[in-house]
């Protein structure tokens, strides 16, 4: 498997991915977190042309898709519990890999902590696969923090 930039061209196989992985949380007792519509087709190209959207390609194709960024987030700024440390890190969102795609999620959660050694990453508290991904790769807890919408979200940091 290899990591690179998403391009406009592969759009419309991450909005498939992505219409995967909303239909795999809501099957798997999370249909709140993403809903039916997130992420909006123009978040997506909003990331691809900010060269902050990554794909995984496997077999040369894509088999999963996420936001990776060396940067503040600001709804990180505050957290009901305490981060590792104040250094710069990398953050991750919007992680979602194609049907049957196993292993995906662990190369490109992998991939974003050998390339910046400290990052901080987010889920919803139904969201009980990514726990048990965050935890197996040893992410810790943090605590939590409040989306701009003002949803809660579990917080963890690997550093």
């Amino acid at each position: 498997m290899e990591i690179r930039k998403a391009t406009r061209n592969d759009l419309s196989d991450i909005l498939e991915i992505y219409e995967h992985a909303r239909s795999f949380m809501a099957e798997h007792g999370n249909p709140n977190q993403w809903g039916k519509t997130n992420p909006p087709k123009e978040r997506v190209i909003q990331d691809i042309e900010e060269e902050k959207c990554h794909v995984c390609i496997r077999d040369g194709k894509i088999a999963g898709v996420f936001y990776c960024a060396c940067e503040e987030d600001a709804t990180y700024a505050k957290i009901e519990g305490e981060w590792l440390n104040s250094q710069p890190y990398a953050v991750v969102h919007r992680i979602a890999v194609g049907e049957n795609q196993s292993g995906v999620a662990t190369y490109c959660l992998n991939w974003a902590y050998e390339t910046y050694h400290n990052v901080r990453i987010d889920t919803h508290k139904d969201n009980i696969p990514m726990q048990h991904l965050l935890k197996k790769l040893s992410f810790t807890y943090c605590g939590v923090i409040t989306l701009s919408d003002g949803s809660p979200r579990i917080a963890f940091q690997k550093s």
